[in-house]
């Protein structure tokens, strides 16, 4: 009788050859190529308001805005509406660079005598802010405005979060 010897079985191949590798590698090389060419040919002029700096930028006294507030894209409308019939009629929007102010920079206003001391007392009795269109320096158009934020950030509220309260508090 003659014995037999079981040959050995080649060891298990891996998922990944050096092919598969190479390919793999290739792949993130060409994204991170693709993420960089598209990185760097963005538009980010007045035209295409893509992110937060071209807000900033385009504020009127950007460095004051920044320091004192946040800048913001202040949008002129009129409402038009009519009882009889009942419609709603909506002009276009005039859209400009603006800035609110943080009320404890209020001051600012004061000093430069844009804000009489009533118009300070009224917009503080009713927890508003002061809002500006233009640069301080000319004729600035400056309105005491309202924080709406009965709705909450809409875009935050599927993300589960968001900035603390006290941030987001002018």
């Amino acid at each position: 009788m003659a014995r037999r010897y079981r040959s050995s079985s080649p060891p298990p191949s891996s998922p990944f050859n050096y092919t598969s590798l190479a390919i793999l590698a290739g792949v993130f090389v060409l994204g991170i190529g693709i993420g960089i060419a598209f990185s760097s040919t963005a538009n980010f002029s007045p035209q295409n308001v893509a992110s937060r700096e071209v807000i900033d930028r385009s504020a009127p006294n950007p460095e004051l805005c920044i320091q004192y507030g946040a800048s913001a894209i202040a949008a002129d409308l009129r409402i038009f509406l009519t009882l009889n019939p009942f419609n709603v009629f909506v002009s276009q929007p005039r859209m400009q660079p603006g800035c609110v102010l943080r009320t404890n920079t209020w001051s600012i206003l004061e000093q430069r005598k844009l804000v009489d001391p009533e118009e300070v007392r009224d917009c503080k009795n009713r927890m508003n802010t002061f809002g500006f269109t233009g640069d301080l320096g000319e004729s600035p158009q400056i309105d005491c405005v309202y924080q709406n934020d009965r709705m909450g950030n809409l875009f935050l509220k599927d993300r589960g979060g968001g900035l603390p309260a006290e941030t987001e508090r002018f």
